[in-house]
């Protein structure tokens, strides 16, 4: 006898009914989140281009993307930038005294992660409270005292460099500048700033270099960090997912703040030891020290106080290394240039004060200043529109529909990419010989072009930026940059090691940074001789 069976499906529980219109439900409501996303982009971009003047300008190259990724890839943006202005036209702004454009949610997100929420996060009042505090460590009569620190640094690598010389065969030595250059920044920044010496100049490895150097000298690792940064540019949350990508920002931000609050134990501990009420409040540690008081009229919590030292920290040892490793290249590349330069030193005599070196070296300001031009230290800034806003232009431009306008309406919400360096650089703002290395310009008034003074940054340059985020430590950075030029120039005789014509690119770090083609990571090597 045959059985068969039938199987009758069971009916569902009431439980298991109620998840399963609890789960439709979700994903309704997913849906209905993701359709108003969606519609509130939708419109966002309506409204922009509503508000917005049309330009004209590149191809996108990238649906995502757009240009960034060119940009990003591009060993010379400045040039890119220049190419597009001469083809499409001139729209160039920097507004002085208004917070209408702010910093991008990356910019800010990843200032936050490295470095935490001092000067280079903070905006509107925020930022000229924390300005404000910090400012009399920068005044004339600060520096000057500091110019000491300056010239021991200096004559630190100048006793260094002679004992490499002096154990060479033929008394030229090859020495890889860059390196010392950073060591140089380092310990100044470190006795200046905070009156601790990191040693980097006799052979102590600080940590912090170490963390430095991760975005330096691996090259793989830079092109993968501009990926990510392309990609995060997009999709912001990214930046919160604790990855590869993201790992060397957390591994900086965790070394400057362990630093930082080692250093900033010790000074408790020392205040009144070792620093009189007057002295106090002209150094950078003496004003912090001083703002962490809870009645102080300018009061910063531990976190930002913590977060200016990190600041200062990376500012002292990226930016003015840059810039003397690009002068000590060009003065090899430009040997003409460098003689005169050391016949102005030799011919003063003795080391200058502050006040000379302001005043009386024309000829190493003019070096300085053209390198600085040439090189600021970093290349382009990026602002967000905070407002609907109009800006008007010093001459007209042509708009994507072919009409001429002297004005641009922005939208809130757009972002603006101003490249420092092209700017410096370009043809239409100092004539003819933008683009080549010439103090000479310096010298004379005529040598400044009339575009030029339109500029209102330091000097008719964008390289400190302008407006209220002006770099407060310009002058810290430019006295520092010429006594160390100095005493190495009066010392030294330098060349390309490989000759005149030896090719030198832009590598990636923090900020990007020069060497050598062929040179691993950012290397700069130079033969190196005594004057004699």
């Amino acid at each position: 006898m045959n059985v068969s069976t039938i199987t009758i499906p069971a009916l569902p529980s009431p439980l298991s009914l109620w998840t399963t219109v609890r789960s439709v439900g979700a994903l309704n409501l997913a849906g209905s989140f993701a359709a108003l996303w969606a519609l509130v982009k939708v419109l966002g971009v309506v409204r922009w281009r509503f508000k917005t003047t049309q330009l004209r300008g590149p191809p996108r190259t990238s649906l995502v993307y757009g240009v960034s990724h060119d940009l990003g890839s591009s060993h010379d943006a400045g040039t890119m930038y220049e190419h597009w202005a001469e083809e499409y036209g001139v729209a160039t702004f920097f507004a002085r005294e208004t917070w209408t454009y702010v910093k991008t949610p990356l910019a800010l997100a990843l200032t936050e992660a490295s470095i935490g929420k001092g000067l280079l996060w903070s905006e509107g009042e925020t930022h000229r409270r924390q300005r404000k505090a910090l400012t009399p460590a920068f005044s004339n009569a600060a520096i000057r005292k500091l110019t000491s620190v300056f010239y021991d640094s200096a004559y630190k690598v100048k006793g260094k460099w002679d004992t490499i010389i002096e154990s060479s065969k033929d008394g030229n030595a090859i020495i890889e500048v860059q390196n010392w250059m950073n060591h140089v920044a380092l310990d100044t920044i470190g006795i200046a700033g905070f009156s601790h010496d990191f040693g980097s100049l006799d052979g102590k490895r600080a940590s912090v270099t170490e963390a430095f150097d991760t975005f330096g000298n691996n090259s793989q690792a830079s092109a993968l960090n501009q990926a990510f940064i392309l990609l995060a540019s997009v999709f912001l949350i990214i930046t919160k997912i604790p990855t590869k990508r993201t790992m060397p920002f957390k591994k900086l931000s965790t070394t400057m703040e362990e630093i930082s609050n080692e250093l900033l134990v010790r000074s408790r501990r020392e205040k009144d030891a070792n620093m009189s009420e007057r002295d106090e409040e002209k150094s950078i540690i003496g004003l912090l020290l001083k703002s962490e008081s809870q009645d102080a009229e300018l009061h910063m919590s531990e976190e930002e106080v913590v977060a200016q030292m990190k600041v200062l920290l990376l500012a002292g040892y990226e930016t003015t290394s840059i810039s003397l490793t690009w002068a000590l290249i060009h003065l090899s590349q430009h040997p003409d240039i460098q003689t005169r330069l050391r016949e102005e030193l030799l011919a003063f005599g003795a080391d200058p004060t502050y006040d000379q070196l302001k005043a009386n070296l024309p000829y190493l300001d003019a070096v300085v200043h053209e390198i600085l031009r040439l090189h600021p230290a970093v290349p382009e800034f990026i602002r967000l529109a905070a407002a609907d806003d109009v800006i008007p232009l010093s001459e007209p431009v042509r708009t994507a529909s072919g009409k001429m306008t002297d004005s641009i309406s922005i939208a809130k919400g757009t972002i603006f990419t101003i490249s420092a360096t092209a700017i410096n650089r370009s043809v239409a703002v100092w004539g003819p010989d933008a683009k080549e290395f010439k103090p000479e310009r310096w010298l004379a008034e005529e040598g400044i072009s009339g575009k030029a003074k339109d500029v209102q940054g330091h000097r008719h340059l964008l390289t400190f930026i302008d407006g209220p985020r002006t770099c407060l430590g310009k002058d810290f950075a430019v006295a520092e940059f010429k006594t160390v030029l100095l005493i190495l120039v009066k010392n030294f005789v330098f060349e390309m090691r490989d000759g005149p014509d030896t090719k030198v690119e832009v590598g990636r770090g923090i900020l990007p940074r020069p060497r050598v083609v062929g040179e691993d990571g950012v290397g700069v090597p130079l033969k190196v001789r005594r004057y004699e």
